[in-house]
């Protein structure tokens, strides 16, 4: 199962793609507007992107290249209508890994995407360290001064997009898109319940003005960094 953010604004075709790949076991988020699109890229991890050409507010193009320059090194796949030989050059020379020419078979769609995830990954560490707190994302742990936590898969989830983003202050409505993307269940109650669980495993006590988690009234919350 890969981790798969399309940028796509029309909302019939993401609809389709989404639907399929989520029937392969992909998890998939999806936004429609450029700008959101390389907002999304600066601040989560995904195994591969998808980015159509044209798009509100900033153009594939223009969003690869731009997360290229500042070291982005996940695979990119550009959609586009666009079918000559030197548009094509132009998006692979803008940092794509790859091409596809719409209309186009969802079967090739995820030919393609096999063969950009098979491709060797940069070597970077899994493992996210936060004073006690070390949060593995292959092996799936989490641990506090050597003693193994256990989270729900929402809270794991949650809890790695902050540890990911130490100090930076999130609002429940940019964290419910980051991370209850695409949920039915996502709801501003459902994070509040979240950040309780955690907070129940990982705090040393329970007076939250302590907890790792911090809550900025009419703001929104940040993992702090100890």
């Amino acid at each position: 199962m890969a981790k798969i953010l399309l940028v796509e604004d029309s909302r019939e075709m993401a609809s389709t793609i989404v639907t399929w790949l989520n029937a392969e076991h992909h998890e998939v988020a999806h936004c429609e507007d450029g700008l959101e699109g390389l907002d999304r890229l600066k601040f989560e991890t995904f195994d591969v992107v998808i980015l159509d050409w044209e798009l509100p507010g900033m153009s594939g193009l223009d969003i690869c290249k731009e997360y290229r320059s500042g070291g982005g090194k996940m695979p990119v796949l550009i959609l586009t209508a666009k079918a000559a030989i030197n548009e094509r050059t132009t998006g692979l020379d803008s940092g794509a890994d790859d091409y596809l020419t719409k209309p186009f078979s969802l079967k090739e769609l995820s030919a393609r995407l096999r063969a950009l995830l098979r491709r060797p990954a940069e070597i970077k560490s899994n493992v996210l360290e936060v004073g006690e707190i070390m949060l593995d994302t292959v092996k799936y742990r989490v641990m506090k001064g050597g003693k193994e936590i256990q989270l729900m898969p929402r809270d794991f989830a949650l809890l790695e997009f902050l540890m990911k983003n130490v100090d930076h202050v999130f609002s429940a409505e940019a964290l419910l898109q980051r991370v209850w993307s695409g949920d039915s269940e996502a709801s501003p109650a459902a994070l509040r319940t979240a950040i309780k669980r955690i907070r129940q495993k990982l705090d040393e006590s329970d007076d939250e003005g302590n907890s790792i988690i911090e809550n900025i009234p009419r703001v929104g919350y940040r993992l702090r960094a100890r």
